[in-house]
């Protein structure tokens, strides 16, 4: 007996579609964000104060209850917009993985860190993926956020929604929509940024396109889901490079004895075109980081990018030769770096933010800890960190710290930061975030 597959007349597809652009445009779909970390918690509000009932869904038990206590772990969400959405029954959120089930549309934003081996850690990416193939109904969209590899959504992800037998276009719509890169110098707010939508199919991209109309202010629709995912690696690799060749002038400028912040101003007034990118100590938007993840695409189709590469190794090498400005800084004020007691102002990866996933600030006072040096640090945004398998806490800046510092560095330059008491107490402060621009000082160096 022949076994034929069975297949779905198109007018149930049809109706599915319908019936998800209905509920989208009359805001009775029922959205879910599983991810709550900057990005997912930004979406998830987003959403709920456009008039959609949102399910915010993260195994951190912490910040579920953050959430439904109303009470905000992203610096730039206030706790009376959080407020205000849970009370009124907008956002709500959970650790079972099993409300996906209930829900008309679900947007994955899981971090995908990078590994040892500097490729992208799925782990998290897949047991979301996983959970979302459990609680799979008919007619569901699922839109990818996560940071991952051109071709890892149709390739990784689409066929874990489909081992069952669903197909995406007919029984789930499967999409992709590169989560928005932050910078503490871009002010605009999540609803201002573009975002991009490629689907697996055109009907999966209208959806997509429809659902994020209802709270962003432009949507760009692109050909395919690779093309998406491409977007986001056109943009973080364009910082990287630029980054990279940003610190590379960095130095040339101290052989030459010339200021970088003085000339990186300059140029911003030449008539070709030029995007000032401020050199750092290696932390910031992550644009160090997030590139490598291409390294999985170049073991499967074998390319190389080379500029991608170096803009790597130079960014790679940051911490290291911070430490060593830093060293010989001290060298020159007749103080050794062994020993000394040096405080670290802010180690978060970016102004303003709590994140230090990837921050290199961590490999800074690791390499100083190496040193010698007795390290500590300030951060209103991380209360704790690990170096070196030792657990440092936040230190309060007090006069009596600063007077007790022998060398106060400034790594990431938070606006909470009372930068003229400091430069008053301290005996010495490097500054490489350019954060004391405007003041000036015997005791402060601008590295």
């Amino acid at each position: 007996m022949e076994l034929r597959r069975q297949t779905v007349p198109s007018t149930n597809v049809k109706h599915r579609e319908r019936e998800l652009e209905r509920k989208i445009r009359d805001r009775s779909a029922k959205l879910g964000v599983i991810g709550l970390g900057y990005a997912g918690l930004h979406l998830a509000l987003d959403m709920a104060e456009k008039g959609f009932r949102v399910t915010a869904i993260d195994i951190d038990s912490s910040k579920v209850e953050s959430i439904n206590n109303g009470v905000s772990y992203v610096v730039d969400v206030q706790n009376d917009r959080l407020c205000s959405a849970v009370v009124d029954g907008s956002l709500r959120a959970t650790q079972s993985l099993a409300a996906v089930e209930m829900l008309d549309a679900v947007s994955i934003c899981v971090p995908t860190p990078r590994t040892i081996t500097r490729d992208a850690d799925l782990s998290y990416l897949l047991a979301g993926v996983e959970a979302v193939h459990n609680h799979l109904t008919p007619g569901k969209l699922i839109i990818i956020e996560s940071t991952i590899s051109p071709g890892t959504t149709r390739d990784i992800v689409l066929p874990i929604l489909q081992k069952s037998g669903r197909q995406a276009g007919r029984d789930f719509f499967l999409a992709y929509s590169p989560k928005p890169m932050h910078s503490s110098s871009h002010t605009a707010t999540t609803l201002d940024i573009p975002k991009v939508i490629g689907g697996m199919t055109p009907r999966c991209a209208t959806l997509a396109g429809l659902l994020y109309q209802q709270f962003a202010k432009r949507t760009i629709r692109v050909s395919s889901l690779e093309s998406a995912e491409m977007v986001k690696f056109l943009e973080v690799t364009f910082r990287s490079v630029n980054s990279a060749l940003a610190n590379e002038m960095a130095g040339l400028c101290a052989t030459f004895g010339v200021d970088i912040w003085e000339i990186t101003e300059a140029a911003k007034f030449t008539p070709f075109e030029f995007m000032p990118i401020s050199p750092g100590p290696g932390t910031g938007d992550r644009n160090t980081a997030e590139p490598s993840n291409l390294s999985g695409t170049r073991r499967v189709n074998g390319s190389k990018p080379l500029l991608v590469e170096i803009a790597e190794l130079v960014n790679g090498q940051l911490p290291r030769m911070t430490s060593s400005r830093i060293a010989d800084i001290l060298n020159k004020n007749k103080m050794s770096i062994n020993g000394s007691h040096i405080l670290a102002l802010g180690i978060a990866q970016t102004r303003d933010r709590h994140d230090v996933r990837e921050s290199l600030c961590l490999e800074i006072l690791k390499s100083l800890h190496e040193k010698g040096a007795i390290v500590s640090y300030s951060d209103p945004h991380v209360f704790s960190i690990e170096v070196d398998g030792q657990t440092l806490t936040s230190t309060a800046i007090t006069t009596d710290i600063l007077n007790s510092t022998d060398c106060v560095v400034i790594l990431t330059d938070h606006s909470a930061f009372d930068y003229r008491a400091i430069i008053a107490s301290s005996r010495l402060v490097l500054d490489c975030r350019n954060a004391l621009r405007k003041r000036r000082g015997d005791n402060v160096i601008r590295v």
